[in-house]
């Protein structure tokens, strides 16, 4: 199966998404991101699993997820406040999950130009006390890449568009990670 982090369109519509996700052939489970519209989740259904706000159950694993972004400067499509985004995952978190969000976790993976950390504190917070296996996040293009940090592993993977991605393994809450990086796409 497919794990989308976001950023199906680049300020597109839902439809457009739509027509993106149903080129993928195989299952795929999807969060938007801050550059996707806010409808995209209920328009999507019949093509993906949407799993912004929720949490659902892979493998035997629970997955929590969450889409959009912390507040940029940009005011892109779909973002929220801190405390919103903290809220949203608070009630669906637990102990031992796998954690998809567009945005990154603040201080991991979330560096831009000029050694800012961008990221969200309110995911932040959620890390620090749920303790996810993984914690798979998009949104920083400049931030590529996987660390473990305190048990927790912490994938970016890269924008899709640019031929970035990464294939994900779990046994027995063991993560490995394998970072790709296909030219030409």
């Amino acid at each position: 199966f497919v794990i989308h982090l976001g950023d199906v369109t680049d300020m597109g519509t839902s439809q457009e998404a739509k027509e993106l996700l149903k080129m993928i052939k195989s299952k795929v489970y999807v969060i938007p991101g801050n550059c996707d519209p806010r409808d995209m989740p209920e328009n999507i259904r019949d093509v993906a699993t949407d799993v912004h706000g929720k949490k659902i159950s892979i493998d035997g694993y629970d997955v929590v997820g969450l889409g959009g972004g912390n507040p940029s400067p940009f005011q892109t499509p779909f973002e929220m406040a801190e405390d919103e985004i903290y809220n949203a995952l608070k009630p669906i978190a637990c102990e031992g999950m796998i954690l998809m969000t567009h945005a990154p976790s603040n201080g991991v993976l979330d560096e831009i130009p000029g050694g800012i950390h961008v990221g969200s504190t309110g995911i932040r917070k959620i890390v620090d006390e749920y303790h996810p296996i993984i914690a798979m996040s998009g949104h920083i293009h400049e931030a590529i890449g996987c660390k473990v940090i305190d048990g927790t592993t912490f994938v970016n993977p890269g924008p899709a568009k640019d031929g970035y991605s990464a294939i994900v393994t779990i046994d027995n809450k063991k993560v490995d990670v394998k970072m790709l990086h296909h030219k030409g796409i």
